[in-house]
């Protein structure tokens, strides 16, 4: 009975945690890592340093949202198989409800003038955070001459229409092999046996007939390849819903990224609203399970081999041409958004300033943000 109810007790401090730093847990990735870090290893100290660091180490591993992840490896560690589900849960859930109110709004009042003047002070902003993101992201990904040729080739072919997934994972492939050629002193003319030379191309097509299925399996296929900072979910996004599909617009990729940015939690539950305005409720609810799902299964799968996978020189120089590839895929998105984005000179000057308050003065990106929705609400009730 009372090994039971240490079981329930876990269980609960779990989810609770976890839903607590749902509702609050703003800033992305890199703030959700720092926020798990003081709760569950200072505060709670639930585990130590190392085995937090194991941890985050072994979400890099592994294809997900990694904060996302984190929360789902730190809920199996203290309360074991329910642990794992709820840990994942409690974090998903209150950005998956929040979202999910504000693709309502946005579905019912998103041509209303003052959405329209808060979207356009919003865009710019959401630019100048991805560029960065970018910048931030360099030293860890470009960290020799080969990773920085796959970054640029990667940003050459994604331009001329090569599709996202398949660059993303010939990234690692490439890299990979070229660091086991270079180990095993082989003759490196074997290394264009893995070059995509079959890659399919996404270009634009037809507007397919939208169907659930169809986009429950779209957001499970992007959620099972996605490596790397959030940000690069929309390289995937708007690979799959603008190019390939056809049902989505960049102006509704960058809303989405915007919500996801604004609210607490993971960023890549912009699912949940691109699924609620393609699909309503029934839609969000499959895009989301279709982005999430794939890391709950991953990390059951994976976690007995993580300290293998860690160890080996192969797996890590894939990685570091996965995370190569992801910052070239960032760069092209980054780029096209901008077009769309940067329309006039106020809003460029409103991304130049965005960019040095999160460059120099290190402000926050989510009240950056807000400050950028009442720029937006403000040029609309007086008319700048």
């Amino acid at each position: 009975m009372n090994k039971r109810m240490d079981q329930f007790r876990k269980l609960k401090e779990v989810f609770l945690l976890f839903l607590w730093m749902g509702f609050t847990a703003f800033g992305g990735p890199a703030a959700h890592i720092a926020i798990f870090h003081d709760q569950v290893v200072k505060r709670r100290k639930w585990i130590d340093e190392q085995h937090f660091l194991d941890l985050l180490g072994a979400t890099q591993l592994i294809p997900g949202p990694n904060s996302t992840e984190v929360s789902i490896y730190l809920g199996y560690t203290h309360a074991g198989w329910m642990g794992l589900i709820l840990g994942g849960l409690g974090f998903i859930l209150p950005s998956t409800l929040i979202v999910l109110v504000l693709a309502w709004t946005y579905d019912r009042f998103g041509s209303a003038p003052q959405i329209e003047w808060v979207l356009y002070a919003v865009k710019p902003v959401v630019i100048a955070i991805i560029f960065n993101a970018l910048w931030s992201l360099r030293k860890n990904a470009i960290k020799d001459i080969p990773t920085g040729f796959v970054a640029a080739v990667v940003i050459a072919l994604n331009f001329l229409g090569i599709d996202t997934i398949t660059l993303l994972i010939s990234s690692g492939i490439i890299l990979a092999v070229f660091q086991w050629v270079k180990n095993h002193r082989e003759d490196l003319r074997s290394l264009w046996l893995f070059l995509p030379i079959g890659s399919t191309i996404a270009l634009p097509q037809a507007v397919r007939e939208f169907s659930l299925s169809t986009l429950f399996f779209t957001f499970l296929k992007i959620g099972a390849v996605l490596y790397g900072s959030g940000y690069v979910l929309l390289a995937f996004l708007r690979s799959e819903f603008v190019l390939n599909l056809g049902w989505l617009t960049d102006q509704q990729i960058i809303d989405a990224v915007a919500i996801g940015q604004v609210t607490p939690g993971p960023v890549s539950t912009a699912a949940t609203f691109l699924g609620y305005i393609l699909g309503g409720i029934p839609g969000a609810l499959l895009a989301t399970l279709g982005m999430f799902l794939p890391s709950f299964l991953i990390v059951i799968l994976t976690k007995p081999f993580i300290p293998r996978m860690r160890e080996s020189k192969f797996f890590g120089a894939f990685l570091d041409g996965v995370n190569a590839g992801s910052l070239g895929l960032m760069t092209v998105v980054a780029w096209q958004l901008a077009l769309a984005a940067f329309v006039d000179i106020p809003a460029i000057i409103l991304g130049l300033i965005s960019l040095v308050l999160v460059v120099w003065a290190r402000v926050n990106s989510t009240w950056i943000i807000l400050g950028a929705v009442l720029i937006g609400l403000g040029r609309y009730v007086f008319g700048i």
